[in-house]
């Protein structure tokens, strides 16, 4: 519980710099171009902190998830609706009192913000440096793993043992290179070139689309050699004798190559694994006494050698060009993934809601702290840039009450040359919140079955 209740603190903490950025962006952008702004708010609901400073209000609000910017005369047009006016009456100082161009201004420089704090956030990571703990480019089918099921792989003739060392003509050195080109290009045909046994092949695959995820699969699992790295304390392979540097050839009387060899060995729950291993040349055997949980799974407190390098430190042009180009390639992911939504998707895993980002925030941010301060520091800074690229893109949209809706309304306010009419803004705000609530109902839903299955 207490491991909960700090990965929701790190969680809250990570979101309202997000936000923060976010409202900091229509704050400074609404006072430029000469919007007053009466209240700036990090987190919803009563504020439990409050301070005046000049004409603006700053507040903390109970529920720390969101936060907002009040501009003087925002809700102008409900008051024009609400009293039948034809139009708007324009108030210097007010939201509705400046050009749609400079409302406009207003609307984009909330996401901007949060695509710069991506950039820099990016910036700063690859500056500093940091380990990558990943797999090499040797494969396993899936098909080696289930024979029942077919995959692209089979499809495509790749073969357990291949390496993948280009696709579409891009170098593969570890397993993140191939999840990365895999999961981003779902339904499109890919170029591979795969060594086998010291020959290059030229093979074609085409990504089927996970619908429980949005992400492309071709059904390969990671190659690693079954060589003990370390055992963790009082878990059965400790119990069981095992040691760092040991190789496990069999388990059951089944060959060993490769570690997810074991998936199809404890599919039926054996209670006892027999394990034959060597250490510096000799053949020895153990036996480990396994429990399983509800899913199926079973630890053995085993971790395997894996491939581990330190990224070089980049100077801070390089830097910044790199955490652009970063931010730049996961824009345009998140953009391509809105399309999967109108896929057949499993939404309640897709869509995510406020509680399961601030658990995956505090997540992301706990197990960088167990390797460290600084990978800690890292690993949050890096989710959340994933998290702000996603806010951007998400208010951007072109929907009512989101910032890409406002955009819209003012556009066409700007080509008719002349004020909406108050019950039009009125309509159409007033579905917007109907979407959006029932979206956040639906959100906070998936959420909890999400957790649920923690």
């Amino acid at each position: 519980m207490s491991m909960l209740i700090i990965k929701i603190l790190l969680g809250l903490l990570g979101l309202g710099v997000v936000v923060f950025v976010h409202e900091l962006g229509h704050f400074l952008a609404a006072r430029l171009v000469g919007i007053e702004v009466e209240a700036f708010s990090i987190g919803w609901g009563n504020p439990i902190l409050r301070k005046q400073v000049g004409s603006v209000e700053y507040r903390l609000g109970m529920f720390p998830l969101g936060g907002y910017c009040k501009m003087r005369g925002e809700n102008e047009f409900q008051e024009a609706y609400e009293r039948q006016q034809q139009a708007i009456a324009p108030t210097p100082g007010t939201f509705f009192g400046v050009s749609p161009g400079r409302r406009i201004i207003v609307s984009l420089a909330g996401p901007l913000f949060n695509l710069c704090f991506a950039v820099l956030a990016l910036s700063v990571i690859w500056g500093l440096g940091f380990d990558v703990t990943t797999l090499g480019n040797r494969i396993v089918l899936a098909s080696s793993i289930s024979p029942e099921e077919q995959y692209p792989a089979d499809e495509a003739q790749l073969k357990t043992g291949d390496r993948i060392v280009q696709i579409n003509g891009r170098p593969i050195a570890t397993y993140h290179d191939i999840q990365e080109m895999i999961a981003v290009n779902p339904e499109q045909e890919l170029s591979l070139q795969v060594e086998r046994e010291g020959t290059m092949h030229t093979l074609k695959v085409r990504p089927s689309l996970d619908k429980r995820t949005g992400a492309g699969k071709i059904g390969v699992y990671f190659w690693a050699d079954p060589v003990v790295a370390s055992v963790a304390p009082g878990s059965p392979a400790a119990i069981g004798g095992l040691q760092s540097g040991d190789r496990i050839l069999r388990v059951n009387g089944t060959d060993f190559p490769y570690t997810v060899a074991l998936l199809p060995i404890i599919r039926n729950q054996p209670p006892i694994l027999s394990v034959e291993f060597e250490r510096e040349g000799a053949i020895l055997q153990t036996e480990l006494v396994l429990s399983y949980t509800d899913e199926g799974g079973a630890e053995l407190g085993i971790r395997y050698q894996a491939v581990q390098y330190q990224t070089p430190r980049l100077g801070p042009l390089a830097a910044l060009r790199k955490g652009a180009e970063e931010t730049w390639k996961t824009l345009v992911v998140s953009l391509r993934s809105l399309g999967l939504l109108f896929k057949g998707i499993d939404l309640t895993q897709a869509v995510s809601g406020p509680v399961r980002i601030t658990y995956m925030v505090g997540d992301a941010a706990t197990e960088g702290f167990e390797q460290g301060v600084g990978a800690g520091f890292r690993s949050m800074a890096s989710f959340l840039s994933l998290i702000s690229i996603a806010l951007c893109v998400m208010n951007l949209l072109p929907l009512p009450v989101l910032d890409g809706g406002m955009i819209l309304l003012f556009i066409i306010e700007g080509i008719k040359r002349k004020p909406l009419h108050p019950r039009a803004i009125m309509v159409f705000q007033t579905i917007g919140v109907v979407l959006i609530f029932g979206l956040m109902a639906f959100a906070v839903l998936g959420d909890i079955l999400y957790l649920a299955h923690r």
